[in-house]
């Protein structure tokens, strides 16, 4: 049976499907990296990929390997933070996947604190659109998930700030002055529930579709053509902290004139709370919250 390390030698190729690549993450040259393999396939006593000029392709037995490698990894990882919760003191890792937005403008500060408290305490962030978050949460890949909007969610949960939302632009002043510019209203790409928030408001204000759309990748991508005229776009505050007073940010209301806003939530299962690294996370969170009110 192949051992612990020649598992996540597997899980680095699998995840990258490249020698080349695989042997940087794992710190061997090439040609080691290749013998470690034929090793390994010969002791299952199958070819587990295949090799071609693009790459590498898992055979159906390398499939049924990789499933079986990485549940064993996922189960090594969790008895290691049982382990790790046992000791002294706060140590293991702490799996967070956080919204892009929120990884950018409001977790940078968190985590410095959290690191300064803990330096034993290795980090592990992906961030992504709050879909994918959730996800991330459901397939038990994370501790906590931070994420935008209203969640359905079953576990633990702490709110953290309301956000609320702008018309931002370097010209526009009032919301009517939207009609009477000819350069372009600006949107990032966003998930469903956030993308209908705007179209929902922008209808009740304004009847009709802008007259000219960019759509771009990131919402920095947007805020950083507002910030130099090329056009106009609705940003929450989080991302305006650094805005010149150059900058108008117009607030937007619902329909009974209360100021429209994104809530941010921090969630969780119950069992993820009872992690030492975890229960520290959220108490960092909480201090920080109450130096920031």
């Amino acid at each position: 049976m192949s051992s612990l390390s020649e598992f996540q030698l597997l899980s680095v190729l699998a995840q990258e499907m490249n020698m080349r690549k695989a042997s940087e993450r794992l710190f061997v040259s090439q040609p080691a990296l290749s013998q470690r393999l034929h090793t390994i396939e010969k002791e299952w006593g199958t070819k587990l990929f295949i090799r071609s000029q693009k790459g590498l392709c898992l055979t159906p037995a390398g499939e049924v390997v990789i499933d079986f490698v990485n549940e064993v990894l996922t189960k090594q990882e969790k008895v290691r933070e049982m382990i790790y919760s046992l000791k002294e003191g706060v140590s293991g890792t702490l799996k967070i996947a956080v919204a892009s937005i929120v990884g950018q403008n409001w977790l940078p500060e968190v985590l410095k604190n959290y690191i300064d408290k803990y330096p034993q305490v290795k980090i592990s962030l992906v961030t992504g659109w709050s879909s994918e978050i959730l996800k991330s949460l459901y397939d038990d890949h994370v501790h906590i998930g931070i994420i935008r909007g209203t969640p359905d969610w079953k576990g633990r949960k702490l709110h953290l700030f309301h956000d609320p939302l702008y018309l931002v632009d370097r010209e526009i002043d009032s919301p009517e002055k939207v009609f009477h510019t000819e350069r372009p209203f600006i949107q990032f790409k966003s998930d469903s529930n956030y993308y209908q928030v705007i179209q929902d408001w922008w209808i009740r204000n304004f009847k009709t579709s802008p007259k000219r759309t960019v759509v771009v990748d990131q919402i920095e991508t947007c805020k950083q053509m507002v910030f130099n005229g090329i056009g106009y776009a609705i940003l929450p505050k989080i991302t305006l902290t650094k805005a010149g007073k150059d900058i108008f940010k117009i607030p937007l209301l619902d329909e009974n004139n209360e100021p429209l806003q994104r809530d941010t939530w921090l969630l969780g299962y119950e069992t993820a709370f009872q992690l030492k690294q975890v229960k520290a996370f959220v108490d960092v969170v909480k201090e920080y919250l109450l130096e920031s009110v």
